[in-house]
């Protein structure tokens, strides 16, 4: 292994406070082995310690102890030079307890800002969506969402995650009072962009306390979403593209998009409203209405919600931010979202004088959109007039399969349940030899098998029929007269034509949208995909 320290760390020479400061108050070599991209797991740092000067601290007597061989291989990967020096298990121990006792409030104001503009940078490099950071009684661990997956990436002592939320909230958020509690429920947002790295336009951040310590989730919102108007790239199905276009056109009417958190439907709002906005070449007057901005939108006018100390100020200030937009001389209005009664009466009311509304609301599937909206206090003679609601979607992402290394499936059947392979060749007869499976990896995408997500939608343009079999109960009638008579095609058959073409593996799909079933003869002869990813 490395013996030596031939070469500085440019990191730390970044994450080093200021000339000025350390020429008022000198220090020593500080421990990288607590945070950073160096830092070892709270086992390790009871017997190895690393300095940025290059020494690495191990407790005599345990250098074959696994967490110390570990670490070590872990330093050799990562390329960074160390010098190995022998220490007692009081020396390792004392070096971390003097480097939190002597850096103090300078540590807090220079090098955790640091870490944390790191640690976003890092995120954002990897694609995350989310960053959760757990403190525990005697930890902290840091993970990332990527491509719907929490992936462990850190771990840290207690006292340098109680530091890094801190940090986060208190010096790095636009919110009025940015006095982190750890106590409370929290929210805020990192907006400056000398903070945040070019790839974002923005952070979400969320906090509660746990039963053992804090927990601190951080959405990270990119600037490509926005950039394009093409919803098939996003894999909207040619059908959906075209039903898309006809809620377009339409001069009003609700049209809600739905889906759990993290299904894409902030990206397809910001879509459609680019598209819209691109057809009309700048003529129509496009207005939001979001708590908080999430992503820039070219051409349209957006307004956030001003921040309220409750949610029960929220949600009035919400519902006034609405009506004020109606008063703008809007064509189109977006909200972010549909999360109480007044902010659905106030959708429901700009809906029925003229504009056109696009909104999100959580709901398990297209057709269940009414009954959400009803559970929120909505009447159901309202939501269920198809001149006031145009148009209901509901969508999902899954992992699009790495075209280097996926495997498929006729090749290597013993990978897959035989429950979930008798299903595939009952849903899709003789289609089964494109049918793939995740691989082992490889170089191209990071071995994990997968390069990004792709969504899986269905998109109803109600009449009054169907809202008819809605109002008297009867799902099964409404899903049926959908399909058949109007053509629909489910989240599920959408699904099964990106199985059938070797785009997502079948065992993801039916973890995200349920059980496969069997598909029309019709839907069966159009199993073709136009589209292909997020690239998140």
């Amino acid at each position: 292994m490395n013996q030596d320290a031939q070469r500085p760390d440019p990191m730390f020479a970044r994450a080093t406070p200021s000339a000025g400061a350390d020429a008022a108050q000198p220090r020593g070599p500080r421990a990288v082995s607590e945070a950073g991209d160096f830092a070892a797991s709270v086992e390790e740092r009871k017997f190895v310690c690393l300095f940025d000067d290059g020494r690495l601290l191990i407790a005599e007597g345990h250098e074959m102890n696994p967490f110390v061989l570990s670490y070590r291989a872990r330093l050799d990967r990562m390329g960074r030079p160390y010098r190995l020096t022998p220490a007692t298990l009081t020396q390792v121990r004392e070096a971390y307890r003097q480097h939190v006792a002597g850096g103090g409030e300078r540590l807090d104001h220079t090098v955790m800002q640091v870490l944390a503009k790191e640690l976003i940078g890092r995120a954002c490099r990897e694609r995350a969506s989310d960053i959760h950071i757990r403190v525990r009684r005697f930890s902290t661990e840091v993970y990332f969402r990527i491509h719907n997956e929490l992936v462990r990436v850190n771990e840290h002592t207690r006292e340098h995650g109680e530091r890094l939320l801190a940090t986060l909230y208190g010096a790095m958020t636009t919110v009025s009072d940015n006095s982190y509690r750890p106590n409370e429920r929290q929210d805020a947002s990192i907006g400056d962009r000398d903070k945040l790295p070019d790839d974002l336009y923005g952070v979400r951040i969320a906090t509660t306390p746990t039963n053992e310590g804090s927990l601190m989730v951080l959405r990270l919102l990119y600037n490509d979403a926005g950039d394009a108007s093409d919803l098939a790239a996003l894999g909207f199905a040619p059908e959906h593209v075209a039903a898309f276009r006809t809620l377009r056109a339409q001069p009003h009417g609700m049209n809600i998009i739905s889906g759990p958190t993290g299904s894409g439907k902030s990206t397809t709002l910001q879509r459609m409203l680019a598209a819209q906005i691109d057809e009309s070449r700048g003529s129509l007057h496009v207005i939001t209405v979001e708590d908080p901005i999430e992503y820039p939108i070219g051409g349209a006018v957006q307004t956030p919600v001003a921040n309220a100390p409750t949610e029960e100020a929220r949600a009035l200030a919400f519902a006034a931010a609405i009506t004020n937009a109606m008063r703008l001389d809007p064509d189109t209005i977006m909200i972010g979202e549909i999360r109480d009664r007044a902010s659905g009466q106030t959708a429901l009311r700009a809906s029925m004088t003229g504009h056109q509304v696009w909104t999100t609301v959580h709901a398990n599937s297209a057709l269940a959109i009414a009954d959400r909206l009803i559970d929120l206090g909505l009447h159901a003679r309202m939501v269920t007039d198809h001149t006031v609601v145009s148009g209901l979607i509901s969508q999902r992402l899954v992992k699009l399969l790495c075209p280097h290394c996926k495997l498929r499936l006729v090749d290597h059947p013993d990978r897959i349940e035989p429950g979930l392979f008798a299903r595939l060749r009952l849903a899709l007869d003789s289609r089964m030899h494109d049918v793939c499976i995740a691989g082992d990896g490889c170089a191209h995408c990071r071995t994990v098998g997968t390069i990004g997500r792709t969504v899986v939608a269905e998109v109803i343009l109600p009449d009054a029929r169907l809202f008819e079999f809605l109002r008297d109960g009867d799902k099964a009638g409404a899903l049926e007269y959908w399909t058949r008579t109007l053509g629909g095609m489910t989240l599920a058959e959408h699904a099964l034509r990106k199985v059938a073409v070797g785009l997502v593996d079948p065992r993801g799909v039916e973890r995200i949208v349920g059980t496969l079933a069997p598909v029309s003869g019709e839907a069966r002869q159009q199993l073709s995909l136009v589209g292909f990813s997020y690239g998140t």
